[in-house]
């Protein structure tokens, strides 16, 4: 280490830097130490372990681990609320942990679209088995009789619509059932990357340094050289590395890649996004939905149109935010049936794409650009969950729209349908891809099949940004298997030199 003129920058140097310790970052980190490469990972937000996550309440942790509180805004018409981890582990820290492995369908499609080969179905199951193997994915039960009810009442609706619905595909070992995995799980059953890849990396000899902000890539318009951060004491850090590998995310690593003058013209103009629409059932009897895990059944009736459905983690605060719209009494009067509740999320599929563009001081602009097929999704959407939560016996179910009431029975959901408008809609996103996409630039890819950002030696993206598009289905599984690919294909020397 050397300190430059000034006294307030300084000079490290390393063999390869990872930005980013989430889903893609931390399988960089790990398989870059494994091959004897002297790595040091960069992330900007905070280190929490497992007693951390467990002393601090849920809102604690979703101040300090989201990124903006959980509460980024994609504007638009809705606008919709985005949220991403923001620590060591990344997102992984505060998901769900689902493992869904890519339907073999979308690999093909992927390929025949982005014309990049070496992503098919064949070429994945190896690292797809590495993953399940490291993380011990299983199809989650449902656990004791008194546990995950609203997930047994999906399935008992779905089953009595002859509709298919299957059990979580989860990264855990263990699970306690402790109904806190999107605000950090505090027993450590989840098996995100702070308590699985990134300490396996640290055992080899990777470096993981906390609270640490990549300022900007440095290169010579041609090859990437190293990074400018900023650590936690506020002083500026030059790091020289031989490769780069950029895993800040959806957002992060185009708004980077923006800021430092790589493929500006591409780089977030195409990010994909999932959006949740959330529901709040009424049952005539005793569900505690905040005995359980996030969910043990997911609905799947309808993954060919880009919808599944899913209980999500219920406590007070949880309820509170999913009614934030609704006036005091209105709440009150949710919190007053809270035993008899359970709140479900419906995923949707979007077709219109939203940008990402960086902004002076380090903040994004996010906008998207829903369309009208959309919004006549989202209502599909809602029919379909209406529909299954009546079939399970719910007495109203109340809709994401704050103006409306709760809704009795199919005649209500139909007048709602026809009622409600394109901004009605109060929508979470949870999941961007394909903002930095691979693709063959002929076609508009941002990055090539070496997750490079063409134009640029000694850079590799591999985050959810890097997808060729959007997934349809929770996204860590196709993120990690892309991402060994690409770091595979460096640690074998493929490519072109310097790289």
């Amino acid at each position: 280490m050397r300190a430059l003129p000034g006294g307030r920058r300084r000079t490290v140097e390393t063999d390869v830097l990872v930005i980013g310790s989430g889903a893609g970052g931390s399988v960089a980190a790990l398989e870059l130490a494994a091959a004897g490469r002297e790595v040091t990972v960069l992330e900007e937000g905070p280190r929490a372990d497992t007693a951390r996550l467990a002393a601090a309440s849920p809102a604690e942790n979703m101040r300090t681990l989201y990124r903006n509180g959980g509460l980024t805004p994609v504007f638009g018409t809705p606008t919709i609320a985005y949220g991403e981890g923001r620590a060591v582990g990344g997102t992984t820290l505060v998901n769900g942990g689902l493992l869904w492995e890519p339907p073999s369908a979308l690999l093909a499609r992927w390929a025949a679209v982005s014309g990049i080969t070496g992503y098919r179905a064949a070429d994945l199951a190896p690292h797809l088995k590495t993953v399940g193997s490291r993380l011990g994915t299983i199809a989650q039960g449902h656990g004791g009789a008194d546990d995950n009810r609203d997930s047994r009442l999906l399935a008992a609706g779905a089953d009595l619509l002859g509709w298919r619905w299957q059990h979580a595909h989860r990264a855990v070992r263990g699970c306690a059932h402790r109904n806190r995995c999107t605000t950090g799980c505090p027993s450590g059953a989840k098996q995100s990357m702070a308590v699985s890849y990134l300490p396996r990396a640290e055992g080899l000899g990777a470096r993981i340094l906390p609270d640490t902000r990549v300022l900007r890539i440095l290169h010579d318009g041609r090859t990437v050289r190293g990074v400018l951060a900023a650590g936690p004491d506020g002083v500026r850090t030059v790091h020289r590395a031989r490769a780069v590998f950029l895993a800040a995310g959806p957002l992060g690593s185009p708004a980077l890649l923006q800021r430092s003058g790589i493929q500006q013209r591409r780089a977030g103009r195409e990010l994909a996004l999932h959006v949740n629409l959330r529901a709040v059932a009424r049952f005539p009897h005793e569900v505690t939905a905040e005995r359980g895990t996030i969910f043990t059944a997911q609905l799947q009736e309808f993954s060919d149109r880009g919808i599944l459905m899913m209980p999500s983690n219920v406590s007070r605060g949880t309820l509170a935010a999913a009614l934030a719209g609704r006036s005091p009494a209105e709440v009150e009067r949710f919190l007053a049936d809270y035993d008899r509740l359970g709140v479900y999320t419906t995923q949707v599929r979007l077709h219109g794409t939203a940008a990402v563009r960086a902004l002076p001081g380090g903040g994004v602009l996010v906008r998207h650009g829903m369309t009208a097929l959309d919004h006549s999704t989202l209502r599909e959407a809602f029919r379909v969950t209406a529909r299954v939560l009546f079939a399970a016996g719910a007495l109203d179910v109340t809709p994401p729209v704050s103006s409306a009431p709760a809704l009795g029975g199919p005649s209500d959901v139909e007048e709602f349908c026809r009622r409600v408008g394109p901004g009605d809609w109060e929508l979470v996103s949870v999941h961007g891809m394909a903002s930095t996409r691979m693709g063959r630039a002929d076609r508009g890819g941002v990055c090539d099949a070496y997750g490079r950002p063409y134009g640029f030696e000694g850079l590799r993206v591999c985050d959810a940004g890097v997808l060729p598009g959007v997934t349809g289905i929770s996204p860590q599984g196709t993120i990690m298997a892309f991402a060994h690919e690409i770091v595979a294909r460096f640690n074998n020397g493929e490519g072109k030199s310097g790289t």
